[in-house]
């Protein structure tokens, strides 16, 4: 009886770490993701905007599909990918935009079916060197 106590506690305690890590906007890119910063995460509201910069153009796909990993809220999620250079005060030098939706109300937010992420990159558009 105490061993499968003990079992329980374990493995309800190793969960409960993976679900806090899972919701941390500090998480880290996964290891074939090329390196990004969010610098921008809303918290609250049915529709939320995570802002992401990146240093190049590199497999900016990977990067969306890293980020919208991650959001588990249900919100209508609107991810933008800026460079971390070559924007302007009043204008990001935005590379791709993607959105996710997570419950029913991501679902009405963004017009996507519940789960589901829709991602675009902007033609053309380049990361100056930092």
């Amino acid at each position: 009886m105490k061993n499968r106590a003990t079992a329980t506690f374990t493995v309800a305690a190793t969960l409960a770490a993976a679900l806090t890590a899972c919701s941390s906007s500090d998480a880290k890119p996964a290891a074939d993701t090329p390196p990004y910063k969010i610098t921008r995460q809303d918290t609250s509201g049915n529709q939320r905007r995570v802002s992401v910069e990146v240093t190049n153009t590199k497999d900016l796909r990977a990067v969306f599909d890293d980020v919208a990993g991650k959001l588990d809220d249900d919100a209508g999620w609107f991810v933008e990918i800026n460079c971390k250079t070559g924007g302007t005060s009043k204008a990001d030098n935005r590379l791709a935009n993607g959105k996710k939706a997570v419950g029913s109300i991501g679902a009405a937010t963004t017009g996507l079916e519940d789960g589901k992420t829709e991602y675009e990159a902007n033609k053309g558009a380049t990361c100056p060197a930092s």
